[in-house]
């Protein structure tokens, strides 16, 4: 008898060893499109912070600078260079400087528009592009001479 419940141990072994292998070939591909998708939001999160990022560092230089001219240039540069630095590509960017308050005590504005490509995370069905919009602004000193620009 005891040979007979060895026997039946290890054919319940070798079904479960069957049913194992059946189970990893089935979950692995769930496991790797749910890894993907933290991949690719991760990607667009971080992509989100770096155009908040942008717009601060744009809205800062705006407002360091003495006339609304040189504000403008300025702000548009540094924020093309900030997502230019962190590896963002913009299919189309614009960079809008607000300067109308641009007195002291004032303040100024920046909002950011940046269409991005997404095509190489296409596998896990992300859409091909994606627009990142971010705004900032930061105030002008009170107790500072402006130029007229």
């Amino acid at each position: 008898m005891t040979i007979t419940q060895r026997e039946r141990r290890r054919q319940d072994n070798d079904r479960q060893a069957g049913f194992a292998s059946l189970e990893l070939v089935v979950l692995t591909p769930v496991l790797l499109v749910m890894l993907l998708l933290v991949v690719g939001f991760g990607r667009l999160t971080h992509g989100r912070q770096i155009a908040d990022q942008a717009a601060a560092a744009a809205a800062r230089a705006a407002a360091l600078d003495n006339d609304p001219v040189h504000a403008q240039e300025d702000g548009q540069q540094q924020a093309r260079v900030i997502l230019t630095q962190a590896g963002i590509s913009c299919h189309s960017f614009t960079a809008t400087v607000d300067t109308s308050d641009f007195v002291a005590g004032g303040q100024v504005s920046v909002q950011i528009v940046c269409v991005t490509s997404l095509s190489d995370l296409g596998l896990v069905g992300f859409p091909g592009a994606k627009t990142l919009t971010a705004s900032a602004s930061a105030p002008l000193e009170q107790f500072r001479e402006f130029g007229a620009g």
